[in-house]
């Protein structure tokens, strides 16, 4: 009986070693950047919960000027305006030369990295959300749609003549921003404003969430590790079979999608390891040769739920999402943005995927 326990115990180690531990293993993203959109999400939270608007993160609005489309980091909708924001992680001393760029440090010893003034360019963002909205039919009055831009990282230290613009909000202000309990509104956003602004009607506000929720955006990565990356899906890489599975998880047809584990019974979900022991130590009953193969077989797959594309209306009830089974290795091939690298991402370090129309 003793000899049976150890070995029971050994084999659980073995299990839980080469079948468990090594599933989830990041250390291939360990040179993944992706502080840029994690900012854009965090600050988007932040503001919705202040504001109790809603955040649009991410968006690719056409320039017909540019002949291309425009990056949007935030667009914050509020019953009183709309507001375009851009997040700029800067570190170091900041300073303005005399056409507005700003200068901040680079990696390299003694080098400036010379960024064009981000200003001025939020209030052409801003200009070019206007014409775009007035296009699919909202048009707002002038004022309404304001640009600001965000400098959240605490060892900014900004020049005078960036700190004293309106249109942008240091560390500080950022750290320190409340509402206001009466007007809803930060003093910092109230400051900037000119004139009095009443409340939108609410189908004027749908009409906006409408508009924006199916304009163009970069599509979402969600990853193990509270990391989230903005980009473009291309395609996945893995066994024909799988493939062929997922042939019908086009931007075309679906919306999101969302990774799960399998557990050691078929099902899927959180997998709890004693019942790795009650398997071994059930008996003779159970050969130690079948457990194995009945483990690797469960672990060696992951579930995808999906919801179908519903372009009449936002989001998806829990009745419409369907589900495939593949193996875990199966990889996604990510643009992240920003990034001329094309990287793959195994199935099993992913959370969730969400295409744009």
């Amino acid at each position: 009986m003793w000899v049976e326990i150890l070995c029971g115990l050994v084999a659980y180690k073995i299990i839980r070693r080469f079948f468990f531990d090594g599933d989830d293993d990041p250390s291939y993203l360990a040179d993944l950047d992706s502080s840029h959109s994690d900012l854009c999400f965090a600050v988007a939270a932040r503001l919705e919960k202040l504001y109790a608007g809603r955040c649009f993160v991410g968006l690719r609005i056409p320039d017909p000027d540019a002949g291309e489309r425009q990056h949007i980091d935030v667009v914050l909708v509020t019953k009183r305006e709309v507001m375009v924001v851009a997040i700029k992680n800067f570190s170091g001393f900041i300073e303005a030369d005399k056409d507005g760029n700003w200068s901040c440090p680079t990696d390299k010893k003694r080098k400036q990295e010379i960024i064009p003034n981000p200003v001025l360019e939020v209030n052409r963002l801003v200009v070019n959300l206007q014409s775009y909205l007035e296009q699919r039919g909202a048009k707002l009055p002038d004022g309404h749609i304001i640009g600001r831009v965000v400098l959240p990282n605490p060892n900014c230290r900004p020049s005078y003549n960036i700190s004293i613009q309106p249109e942008v909000m240091l560390y500080d202000q950022w750290k320190d921003l409340k509402t206001d309990s009466k007007s809803g509104l930060s003093t910092w956003i109230k400051g900037a404003f000119t004139g009095s602004k009443s409340d939108m009607q609410d189908s004027v506000l749908q009409n906006l969430h409408s508009i924006l929720s199916t304009s163009p955006m970069w599509d979402r990565l969600e990853l193990k590790g509270d990391k989230n990356v903005l980009g473009e899906f291309i395609e996945f890489k893995g066994r024909h079979e799988d493939i062929q599975l997922l042939k019908n998880l086009k931007r075309s047809k679906v919306s999101r999608f969302i990774i799960q584990k399998s557990t050691l019974f078929g099902g899927f979900g959180k997998f709890y390891e004693p019942s790795i022991l009650v398997i071994l130590f059930a008996g003779h009953d159970l050969h130690l040769n079948f457990v194995l193969r009945f483990i690797v077989q469960g672990r060696s797959r992951v579930q995808i739920l999906y919801s179908p594309r519903d372009y009449r209306a936002e989001g998806t009830s829990s009745s419409e999402w369907k589900e495939i089974s593949v193996k875990q290795y199966t990889e996604i091939v990510f643009q992240p943005l920003h990034s001329k690298k094309v990287r793959k991402f195994k199935l099993s370090s992913v959370i969730s995927v969400t295409l744009s129309a």
